[in-house]
């Protein structure tokens, strides 16, 4: 790894303007506070506020909150109209289960919206856009493993796989047509500070929420299946590389933790780390969810970003833990368990009722 690849990206923030779509959200509240603490002159977050909260977002002087949509031209055209040197597009109408709920929602957000935010992009010439795309979605369930970033499927079961590919099409699109400077990241499981549980989010917040109040944990599987859990500060990391090397632009890359965790283990730790008794419990499997194990191959991020992840997995549970204790009150009265629109959305069962009447009593 060249020694330059630790050097000098962070301080090319200061003074600039970033423009962060979804950054309510738990990877783009912790980038904009990064970038925001770095120096830049002004960070934007442009968020609807569907999947994420207001009292989440950070409360620096450089940092701009405008509640609008991705669809919406009237605030692209707020925002874009400070001429952003870089967006981060994070925004997305997440994730699997959600769009097998709403797939037109779906399709409207993920696909026109991320089209949109390339056109504006293009046309006021800004200088690079990093585009959040999903390693855990966009390789299918027969890639082999380690997954890299070659690898292509047709064989995808959700409208949120399908449409995070339609956003890496479209950047290609962009790139070789328009010459937009795109660098599409692939992100891995997720995990961090800053994500608030609820109905469509991830499994960890969701799990730590319930051992918090001493519900059990649904497993779906045999046991045996894994992820590719990764740190949100290590993400952060990645995309502040990725807004800064020039060998980035155009290419495709997974920013993961490169490590194999069993999801039955991290339910187990949880279970320990909260001190929670009542343990794990059966639940119904989820019919898109096919892949039984998932490890990112992270070589190319490597090679062009000198990413390195550097958390390991115990720590990163421990402080996501401590920041649910930090911000009880408000994950309390935010985390909400509507019972959705497919069976498939109600595996818990009636524990998310008892989990209601706890947060409410």
């Amino acid at each position: 790894m060249d020694n330059h690849k630790n050097t000098n990206y962070k301080e090319y923030y200061q003074g600039k303007k970033v423009l962060i779509t979804g950054g309510a959200g738990a990877i783009g509240t912790n980038l904009a506070r990064t970038i925001a603490e770095l120096g830049a002159q002004l960070v934007i977050i442009l968020d609807d506020l569907s999947a994420a909260y207001e009292w989440n977002i950070p409360s620096l002087p450089n940092i701009l909150f405008v509640k609008g949509s991705i669809v919406d031209e009237v605030m692209l055209k707020r925002v874009f109209g400070e001429k952003p040197d870089i967006v981060y597009h994070l925004a997305a109408f997440f994730a699997n289960q959600n769009s097998v709920d709403y797939p037109e929602k779906d399709l409207t957000v993920n696909g026109m919206g991320t089209l949109r935010i390339f056109e504006y992009a293009t046309l006021r010439d800004t200088g690079r856009v990093v585009y959040a795309s999903s390693g855990c979605s966009i390789y299918g369930s027969k890639a082999p493993l380690p997954l890299t970033e070659e690898f292509m499927s047709m064989h995808l079961t959700t409208p949120y796989q399908i449409t995070k590919m339609l956003g890496e099409l479209y950047a290609n699109f962009f790139y070789h047509h328009h010459g937009l400077r795109v660098v599409k990241t692939r992100f891995f499981n997720s995990y961090g500070p800053g994500e608030v549980p609820g109905q469509y989010r991830n499994v960890i917040p969701n799990f730590i929420y319930r051992a918090l109040l001493g519900l059990p944990l649904p497993f779906t599987g045999t046991g045996e299946e894994t992820r590719d859990f990764t740190y949100v500060m290590d993400i952060v990391d990645a995309l502040l590389r990725a807004g800064y090397f020039e060998e980035a632009v155009g290419q495709e890359m997974n920013i993961a933790s490169g490590q194999e965790v069993r999801i039955l283990e991290m339910a187990e730790m949880i279970n320990e780390l909260v001190g929670n008794p009542a343990g794990i419990k059966r639940a119904q499997p989820r019919v898109w969810d096919t892949k039984k194990r998932l490890l990112a191959s992270i070589d190319r991020a490597r090679e062009l970003l000198g990413y390195e992840p550097r958390m390991s997995f115990e720590q990163g549970l421990k402080n996501t833990i401590q920041w649910f204790k930090d911000n009880w009150d408000a994950i309390r009265a935010s985390a909400d368990f509507p019972p959705g629109m497919s069976s498939a959305t109600r595996y818990i069962g009636q524990d998310e009722v008892k989990a209601k009447e706890l947060v409410h009593a």
